[in-house]
């Protein structure tokens, strides 16, 4: 397995760990460069860098410490070549302090700002797990885990959504990617949902849950204005995995491709015919079709949305799950999801640009290996 994004992160790391040390370095070079360079020249310009560069990258406390530093090596340097008492050293003293008191005020300023943010985020992170429940973890033989990672962009709530539920009918699941995001893509996903929920329980085929997924979007949509009218679908996913038959069905609206995990071999279950994401049903003619994979015991499905797919490592390439899952097992699909995670994680070199949701269920074995037996990177 390849580990380049993993070299990425620590020297990621190693560089931000040391970025601290930039105030200390740009005082003592300030101080070299002044003591050996003629008396008139100055160097003011690393006395003030050091202080804000600290406002930026370090706490208060180091932040004054570094302006202290400024004025101390400034006034020491002064008094070394004489300037101490002379108007233009008394000058350069007062803009080094002047600098070293403006760097506090940001500092501060940035930590209030960060401060709001941290809570803008809480609170949106909060509504999402409050409209996306978990679900449960077993039913029947069935071994569930679902994961959703925000990739937080200015605090805003992303549209993915997933539902899993046991009905007459087999255990129904949906996942979904919103188009856009905040409150507008919020309100999408609890339509989205309520009617899933609904129609899972009343409807017996996926079709005809499908298509009551179509005209509650496409009425809500209709609601907005502008281009969010037009563009305001949702690609979706879903899977029905009935009681008695070691089979799973799919619908797939436009969405990225589910997984079939068995015995170390991963297959992209691609549909069998194209079909347009929901609500936008207008614009083609109906194409919803079942297609039907046999899924047997110790197979895993993964559901996802295309914050997978989509993320990139430094050269600009896209995480492949099919290549980087195969050969490996699961036992449980938590552990699967983990090692998913951190997989994305290492190849992207420490962090995701969108939105994730994944969703996988395991048909557990009759004799399942509870220890999970490698890992994705290892």
């Amino acid at each position: 397995m390849r580990r380049p994004s993993a070299r990425r992160t620590g020297v990621a790391g190693w560089f931000l760990r040391h970025l601290q040390l930039l105030p200390v370095l740009l005082l003592v070079a300030g101080a070299l460069l002044d003591y050996n360079t003629p008396p008139h020249f100055s160097a003011e310009a690393f006395y003030t860098a050091a202080p804000m560069t600290a406002a930026a990258l370090l706490s208060l406390r180091a932040t004054v410490l570094a302006g202290i530093g400024a004025c101390a090596a400034d006034l020491a340097l002064l008094a070394h070549f004489g300037f101490i008492a002379d108007s233009g050293g008394l000058s350069e003293l007062a803009a080094v302090a002047t600098v070293s008191a403006f760097a506090v005020v940001v500092n501060r300023l940035i930590h209030y700002r960060d401060v709001q943010l941290q809570s803008v985020r809480r609170v949106a992170l909060t509504v999402q797990r409050a409209v996306l429940p978990q679900p449960p973890a077993v039913i029947g033989p069935l071994r569930i885990a679902v994961r959703y990672q925000s990739a937080v962009a200015d605090a805003q709530i992303g549209g993915d959504l997933y539902a899993v539920q046991d009905t007459p009918h087999g255990v129904r699941c949906l996942i979904g990617d919103v188009r856009g995001k905040g409150m507008e893509a919020v309100k999408t996903v609890d339509v989205a949902l309520g009617v899933f929920r609904e129609a899972a329980e009343e409807e017996p085929d996926l079709v005809r849950i499908a298509a009551r997924l179509e005209r509650a979007l496409s009425r809500e949509s209709q609601r907005r204005t502008g281009v969010e009218r037009v563009e305001g679908f949702v690609t979706a996913v879903l899977a029905e995995i009935p009681h008695s038959v070691a089979e799973l069905r799919l619908v797939n609206r436009g969405h990225p491709a589910p997984l079939l995990l068995c015995r170390g071999e991963v297959r992209a279950v691609e549909p069998s015919g194209p079909a347009l994401p929901l609500a936008l049903a207008d614009l083609g003619p109906d194409m919803d079709r079942v297609d039907r994979v046999p899924f047997p015991a110790g197979a895993t499905l993964l559901l996802y949305t295309d914050g997978l797919t989509e993320a990139r490592d430094g050269s600009g390439a896209f995480y492949d799950p099919v290549a980087r899952l195969a050969g490996w097992e699961f036992a449980e699909p938590d552990a699967l999801l983990e090692a998913l995670l951190s997989d994305v994680v290492r190849h992207t070199g420490g962090g995701i640009t969108d939105d994730l949701a994944l969703l996988a269920v395991t048909r557990a074995a009759q004799s399942a290996d509870p220890v999970r037996r490698a890992a994705p990177g290892a």
